[in-house]
């Protein structure tokens, strides 16, 4: 474990060692403030014009369900767009300065080095989140909102960056040029993002049900509702466990072939 723990240490140090770091989270705090003031003007005007119109009745409106929901649903596209630049250069980087065989020549199993960089990728994953429980403790100090769906919400949020990193880290270790590491991964992200858009266009069936468990995003839902399904917690870590054996399975092919 103090292995993993220590390659996990020098991966996030890398980062911020670089400008990728600052680059990544600056560019998702931006993007999140943006979403985070429009939802908050939002909410504010809509919540003054039921009260003048005297329509807010016994049930004042639900920041969780007006505010707080969609602006995590926006994080999930930002998320589309940085997350390949997090996990572009974990191997491809290796590859490229031709530290790949030092890496794989050491004392460490395959399995303790990709271990070790995926917990230094979602240790940056785990800062840019970090980033909007400011923001939500805005809410909390003049609003209400609940605390457990947030909390879930939070849970599904990281299940996901897990589910793109470990696949993020299967694409970088098939290619030495992080440019078409980043690329690839954004294409397969997409393509996971909008396969449930092909099965609601179907008949239905059994086809729109398959598309729609495979989209990585639908399993969110649940979370951001307070609900912690099983079945959505299988897939996620199901798709990390698989996303961290094709990484094994290349990077012993890389062995071998080196």
């Amino acid at each position: 474990m103090s292995n993993i723990l220590a390659i996990a240490h020098k991966e996030l140090k890398s980062y911020f060692s670089s400008p990728i770091a600052y680059v990544v989270v600056g560019f998702f705090s931006l993007m999140y403030g943006y979403f985070y003031s429009i939802m908050l003007q939002y909410f504010v005007r809509a919540s003054m014009q039921m009260n003048q119109m005297g329509m807010q009745g016994p049930q004042p409106m639900n920041v969780n369900e007006q505010m707080i929901r969609p602006i995590l649903q926006n994080v999930t596209v930002i998320l589309l767009f940085v997350m390949p630049a997090i996990t572009m250069r974990t191997y491809a980087e290796e590859k490229r300065s031709g530290t790949i065989e030092l890496l794989l020549t050491s004392p460490l199993s395959d399995m303790q080095i990709i271990l070790g960089k995926f917990l230094g990728a979602m240790g940056l994953y785990g800062v840019m989140l970090a980033v909007t429980l400011v923001h939500m403790g805005v809410l909390f100090i003049y609003g209400a909102p609940e605390w457990k769906p947030l909390l879930t919400a939070y849970v599904g949020l990281l299940l996901l960056g897990g589910s793109f990193i470990s696949l993020g880290l299967f694409i970088s270790s098939l290619t030495k040029n992080q440019v078409v590491a980043g690329t690839m991964t954004f294409a397969v992200f997409l393509m996971l993002w909008v396969i449930s858009w092909v099965g609601s266009v179907s008949s239905g069936g059994w086809f729109s049900e398959v598309t729609s468990y495979l989209s990585i995003i639908d399993h969110l839902d649940d979370f951001s509702k307070g609900v912690i399904d099983t079945t959505h917690l299988i897939y996620y870590v199901s798709f990390i466990a698989f996303g961290l054996y094709l990484t094994a399975k290349s990077v012993d092919t890389e062995r071998w072939s080196g």
